[in-house]
């Protein structure tokens, strides 16, 4: 009985016996009153015999056409009731197989779309995109779970590697031994940090302290910490403001890393001669652009959608991490630090050794 098609049908069915019956008891009613009894006059010469016989003809006349149209409307009602309650549950009997489907991990079920009406299709659409968005997740937590047991198993395995030749005897105890194993413990420290903050910023859990950020000062800054190690490579580090820049809120500290990363990722990648600028415009009154531009190796076309994934690189036979200490998760900490303060991250390349620009840009809060 509390199936949703019972249901609709009892109720379907009882309303069309209700809507039927009212002629009935207004027939009862006129014969409990005496509303259809009938005298006629004497001067027409109908015997009152013959009046009752036929009232009483048509009173079972019309009682029993009244007894067969309330029968007949019973089964119809019923019938049709069955019809259409069918009809609205057999979609949502559909919606509830696909939840069961996708809370059994069958995250490739999805509902069709070419039965119910307006507003069950519209349900199945939201519930195949629900579908849709946890596939999604699902392969990108699967990838993550082997990039990071990949990234983990390189360090662990050269640590157990030299501690088990030390305890063998191998390799002699000392202090340059000593440091390279310290070495790979911060290389994991430094990739556990990584991680834990890039889930928080994707998690919109980051803690961020907004204040008004000078652009200028903080890109002159920036230049200024990485002016020492470009020298030393014989890159130039420059930088640009065209027109003047207003402030914006953000915070401070994951701007600044948010340049140190682009910065670092843009002398791995510029030779001995090379350029690289930190450019700050505002384009419009509503956005404030920060640009960190090279002129080094470049990116191919078809590796640009996926510069700022996890753990990626363009060149499969490079190793995991560089001398610099990279985890891979840089340019996915500034994506998701740079949403976080609700702007974007895009990069662009004309090619391989053509350059590369990152754009960073930011909402401007007009007072």
């Amino acid at each position: 009985m509390n199936r949703l098609w019972v249901r609709l049908s009892i109720g379907f069915t009882f309303t069309i016996i209700l809507v039927t019956s009212i002629p009935l008891v207004f027939f009862f009613l006129f014969r409990l009153f005496g509303l259809m009894d009938f005298t006629p006059p004497e001067y027409i010469g109908v015997t009152i015999e013959n009046v009752e016989a036929f009232q009483g003809f048509v009173e079972g006349f019309v009682f029993q056409q009244l007894i067969r149209s309330l029968i007949t409307a019973a089964v119809a009602g019923i019938g049709t009731g069955i019809l259409i309650s069918r009809s609205i549950a057999q979609p949502l009997n559909t919606l509830e197989e696909g939840a069961r489907a996708i809370g059994e991990q069958n995250l490739t079920y999805r509902v069709d779309l070419n039965k119910g009406s307006h507003e069950i299709l519209a349900v199945a659409r939201s519930f195949n995109q629900m579908a849709d968005q946890l596939q999604q997740a699902e392969v990108q937590r699967q990838n993550l779970l082997a990039d990071v047991a990949h990234e983990l198993r390189t360090p662990l395995t050269v640590l157990q590697g030299n501690l088990r030749g030390i305890l063998d005897d191998v390799f002699p105890l000392e202090k340059k031994e000593i440091s390279r194993l310290f070495d790979q413990t911060r290389h994991l420290t430094h990739l556990v940090n990584d991680l834990h903050e890039l889930a928080q910023a994707e998690a919109h859990r980051l803690p961020l302290n907004f204040v008004e950020v000078d652009v200028p000062k903080l890109l002159q800054q920036a230049a200024a910490g990485f002016r020492p190690l470009a020298e030393e490579k014989e890159i130039d580090m420059r930088v640009e403001l065209l027109g003047k820049l207003p402030y914006i809120n953000a915070d401070l500290d994951r701007l600044q890393q948010s340049l140190n990363n682009l910065i670092s990722n843009a002398l791995r990648h510029t030779p001995a001669g090379g350029t690289i600028t930190l450019q700050g415009e505002s384009a419009t009154p509503e956005h404030l652009t920060i640009r960190v531009i090279d002129n080094g190796q470049g990116i191919l076309p078809e590796h640009l959608p996926s510069v700022f994934d996890r753990f990626y690189r363009p060149d499969a036979s490079r190793q995991r991490y560089d001398d610099h200490g990279g985890t891979g998760l840089g340019l996915a900490i500034v994506r998701a630090i740079v949403e976080s303060h609700e702007g974007t991250a895009t990069v662009d390349s004309a090619g391989e050794n053509q350059g590369t620009t990152f754009t960073l840009t930011f909402p401007v809060e007009n007072s």
